[in-house]
C-alpha cells in the first residue's frame, strides 16, 4: 500500500469561468483549509521527546568531580524527564575522546556531553583536537562551577594577594608555585596570575594535585592554586593560608577570602565548570527542554547541598548564558596558555 504524503496533495484548482453554488464554495472552502492542516498534524503526531532513555558522556574516569556531578543529575534528570539518563565514562587524550564522540553523534538529544571546562577551553588551546567547541557543539546548562583559592605556605609573610605580590617583586625568584601538571588548571591559574601580576616565581610541576598539595603542607613549595576540595580541609592544621579566591564574586564557603578581582587585579576570573551540551544541529526545542529539566533538578530539594558537599556552585544557566561562559573562558584560557609558554602540541 502506498505511503499518504500530505505534503504532495496539491489543493483542487477552481475555473473562474465556472460559477458554483454556495454550497460547493463551502466545501472547496473546508477541503482547501483541511489539506493546509494536514503537515501540521503530522508533525503533532511525531513522538514526543524523550522517547527512550538519555546517555550522559563523561570525559574522565568515574570518582572525580565531573563523574560526580553528571551522576547526581542523571538521577534527578531521569524523574524530571520521566525517561532513564544514564552515565558513560570515555577516558582518554585528557578528556577529547569523549568531546570527539559526542561531537560526531546523531544530533537528536539523546547523546549529551558533561562538558568540564578544560576539555573545551584549555585542551584546544595547548592540543590539536578533533573537535571544535564552538562549531561542534551547541551549550544547554552550566549546571556548576567551582573556583580555585590561592593557598600559601605559612613560612610566606603574606597575609593576602597584595603582600604576595609585593614579597615576589621585592625578591625576584626567589618564590615558587605548584601545580598538577603542565597545562592543568592550577598552573594556567597561577602562570595568567604570575603574567598580570608582573612578578617573577618558578612553576614547580608535579603529577597530579595530591603531591603538589603535599609539598604546599611541608614548606618545599610557597603557592598553589588548588580545589576547595583540596586545601580547605588543611586549614586547620596551620600550615598554610588561604589568601585570594578566582572567582568574580566571593565564595560562600569562604566569605573572608577576597576575590583577586578585587584584590587588585580586576578582571581576573578563572574558574572550572561542568555542563551539559549536545551535538550541533539538536532541536532547539530539545535543548531547550533539557535546559528547563536542569534547572528544575538545581531547584529541587536538597541539589545546592549536595553540590556544595563536592566544592560545587549550583548555577543551571540558559543555553545563551552558557555559551557566552564559553566564549569568555575561551579567550582566558588562550591567554593563559600563552602567559605560561604553552605551545600547541
Amino acid at each position: 500500500m502506498k505511503s499518504f504524503d500530505a505534503h504532495s496533495v496539491k489543493p483542487p484548482s477552481i475555473n473562474p469561468s465556472v460559477k458554483l453554488a454556495p454550497s460547493q464554495l463551502r466545501r472547496a472552502a473546508l477541503l482547501v483549509s483541511f489539506l493546509a492542516c494536514l503537515p501540521g498534524m503530522a508533525l503533532a503526531q511525531a513522538p514526543a521527546w524523550p522517547n527512550k532513555s538519555v546517555k550522559i558522556v563523561v570525559p574522565f574516569a568515574p570518582g572525580g568531580n565531573t563523574d560526580s556531578i553528571a551522576r547526581i543529575m542523571a538521577e534527578r534528570l531521569t524523574q524530571t524527564l520521566g525517561q532513564s539518563v544514564v552515565v558513560e565514562n570515555k577516558v582518554g587524550a585528557g578528556g577529547g575522546i569523549a568531546a570527539e564522540f559526542v561531537g560526531k553523534a546523531a544530533p537528536d538529544g539523546y547523546t549529551l556531553l558533561m562538558a568540564a571546562m578544560p576539555v573545551m577551553a584549555i585542551l584546544p588551546a595547548i592540543n590539536k583536537t578533533n573537535y571544535d567547541p564552538l562549531r561542534d557543539f551547541v551549550p544547554i546548562s552550566n549546571v556548576g562551577s567551582n573556583p580555585f583559592v590561592m593557598g600559601v605556605h605559612k613560612s610566606v609573610p603574606a597575609n593576602n594577594v597584595q603582600e604576595l605580590v609585593a614579597l615576589a617583586r621585592k625578591s625576584p625568584g626567589k618564590y615558587n608555585y605548584a601545580s598538577g601538571g603542565s597545562g592543568s588548571v592550577s598552573h594556567l591559574s597561577a602562570a595568567l596570575f604570575v603574567n598580570r601580576a608582573q612578578i617573577d616565581m618558578t612553576h614547580i610541576s608535579y603529577k597530579g594535585g595530591a603531591p603538589a598539595v603535599t609539598d604546599l603542607l611541608a614548606g618545599n613549595v610557597q603557592m598553589y592554586f588548588g580545589n576547595f576540595s583540596e586545601l580547605v580541609p588543611h586549614l586547620a592544621g596551620g600550615n598554610i593560608r588561604l589568601i585570594g579566591v578566582s572567582s568574580e564574586k566571593r565564595s560562600s564557603q569562604l566569605p573572608q577570602v577576597a576575590t583577586i578581582a578585587e584584590s587588585g587585579f580586576a578582571g581576573f576570573r578563572t574558574v572550572t565548570w561542568n555542563g551539559l551540551m549536545a551535538p550541533t544541529g539538536t532541536p532547539q526545542a530539545v535543548v531547550q527542554r533539557v535546559a528547563d529539566a536542569v534547572k528544575e533538578a538545581l531547584a529541587s530539594e536538597g541539589m545546592t547541598a549536595r553540590l556544595q558537599q563536592i566544592g560545587v556552585d549550583a548555577i543551571g544557566s540558559t543555553p545563551r548564558e552558557f555559551a557566552d561562559t564559553l566564549r569568555a573562558d575561551i579567550a582566558i584560557w588562550s591567554e593563559a596558555a600563552k602567559a605560561a609558554k604553552l605551545k600547541m602540541e
